[in-house]
């Protein structure tokens, strides 16, 4: 065991074996964030599923559900700080590998950028009610600063940071969700149950911000370092952050919706809507209390953001895909400070370059929040559709892992049919604008990455025996007859 823990940390340069199963499970928590949903971001899901607004999480819990069972296909095998870029080279080849990389990486990072824009949002809303108005580069700069220095000084911390920050806002949120529902009565709502209103464009239109709701849940996969039996760990803490946070959407959404049919207000005009059915009640002190929870939520999403895309540039550059800098640890810290410190950057800059141009904070977090979902998207995708290809290289094929992923893939596109939608179709409309654009803008950004790479391939073939051989030495590493039984530990098949 002592060697292996030498062999991590020598060839890798983070910190190993570090985190315990609470810790890896707020990697994830954090990243999803689920305290956001129903006290910043519900509205602009409504304003788009309308009554079906419960129905859409349940659509992506069920979908997120079968694209967990495929990854940890991959996680209860093997474990690398390259997340689900590492599996899908394991799948798929190198080429497939590298979209998912840089889909991972803008996912990651415009994450972080829409719940910054979020915090700033919030902190201005939280300020204001104390007569304090910030621009919104200042608030933007103190999200984003105060995460870089948490992950650029430990992740440890980070975990801890996080686990404690959602835990407290979350049952907050649920004491308060249960005085809503109490105040209305415990009342059945017929129009969201009976769907009133609602179309099946509605529904899927509205997954693209449930995928944002639920993104990151995965993100724990980055830390297959420096999580504690990282074969066991990270897969319970994929399954268990969609279980947990889907069921926590479905209720708070049922709740707030209800909560605002006899206010008069639409939850898509609030932009703290527990806050103003608090006030509405007269408990406005537990909407203060959660608003601050959220707010620390939004600092949390941002930071485990920053965690997990910058770990996929540190494998990718150790793969000679970028700098080789990138692929550096700090001595002290053991954290890939070079890359942290790039991503933290990107993580403010477009939102401190859009709010130049007046768009609104609140906006700019839809913006930023539809686009990171496509990146998402690709990646559920490519990594259902890697893992029956994996299983049968290795000789674990069996008929329901087949059943699996073709069905997380068919719940996958249901969202991109809504964020595309049928000309003319009144079942599936084209979004409106902005919205319409997105899909288009990320083709041409995967389409210009991946080409760089078929490029560079072409010019410089080490590069794939870079990736092939890095995958073999974390196949050889976590390769042992109880985890992996028919498997050889050399040779190992790879297709491209």
């Amino acid at each position: 065991m002592t060697s292996k823990i030498k062999h991590r940390q020598n060839s890798q340069g983070l910190k190993p074996d570090c985190l315990s199963f609470k810790e890896v499970l707020a990697q994830s928590f954090a990243v999803i964030a689920p305290t956001t949903i129903p006290a910043s971001n519900l509205g602009l899901i409504v304003a788009l599923s309308g009554n079906g607004t419960w129905l859409s999480f349940l659509i992506g819990l069920i979908g997120l559900v079968l694209v967990s069972i495929n990854i940890n296909q991959f996680a209860s095998r093997s474990a690398s700080p390259g997340s689900l870029y590492s599996y899908i080279v394991q799948g798929l080849g190198p080429t497939a590998g590298v979209i998912c990389g840089w889909s991972l990486v803008l996912a990651y990072l415009f994450t972080g950028m829409s719940v910054l824009c979020g915090f700033a949002s919030f902190s201005a809303v939280l300020f204001g009610h104390l007569g304090i108005h910030p621009s919104s580069i200042t608030l933007l700069s103190i999200g984003a600063g105060i995460s870089w220095y948490a992950g650029y000084k430990d992740i440890q911390l980070s975990a801890m940071a996080m686990l404690w920050i959602e835990g407290i806002s979350l049952l907050l949120i649920l004491m308060l969700g249960f005085v809503i529902w109490q105040h209305q009565g415990f009342a059945l709502d017929m129009s969201q149950l009976t769907l009133e209103g609602v179309t099946p464009g509605h529904l899927a239109t509205g997954l693209v911000l449930v995928m944002f709701g639920f993104s990151g849940f995965e993100s724990a996969t980055s830390l297959g370092h420096e999580a504690k039996k990282p074969l066991k760990t990270i897969p319970k803490a994929v399954m268990g952050s969609v279980i947990l946070a889907g069921l926590f959407f479905i209720v708070m959404t049922y709740v707030e919706v209800l909560g605002f049919s006899s206010t008069g207000m639409s939850i898509a005009e609030v932009e703290e809507p527990l806050g103003f059915l608090s006030r509405e009640m007269g408990i406005g002190w537990l909407g203060e209390l959660i608003g601050f929870g959220a707010l620390f939520s939004f600092f949390a999403c941002v930071l485990g953001s920053i965690n997990p895309a910058a770990r996929i540039f540190f494998s990718m550059a150790r793969h000679g895909l970028f700098h080789a800098s990138l692929g550096t640890t700090h001595l002290a810290n053991r954290t890939p400070h070079v890359a942290v410190t790039i991503c933290s950057f990107l993580v403010f800059l477009v939102p401190a370059f859009l709010s130049l141009f007046e768009i609104k904070l609140f906006e700019s977090m839809g913006y930023l929040g539809a686009m990171c979902s496509y990146g998402f998207l690709t990646v559920y995708i490519l990594i259902s559709l890697a893992a029956p290809i994996y299983l049968h290289k290795i000789r674990k094929l069996r008929l329901q892992d087949v059943v699996f992923s073709i069905s997380a893939i068919a719940f996958m596109m249901i969202p991109l049919l809504g964020s595309v939608g049928i000309p003319g179709s009144k079942l599936f409309p084209p979004p409106e604008a902005p919205y319409n654009l997105f899909p288009y803008l990320f083709l041409i950004y995967i389409t210009l990455t991946s080409g760089w790479f078929i490029f560079q391939r072409s010019r410089f073939p080490a590069i794939t025996r870079s990736m092939k051989r890095s995958m073999e030495e974390i196949h050889e590493q976590f390769a042992t007859p109880e985890t992996v039984p028919s498997m050889p530990t050399r040779n190992y098949p790879y297709e491209d």
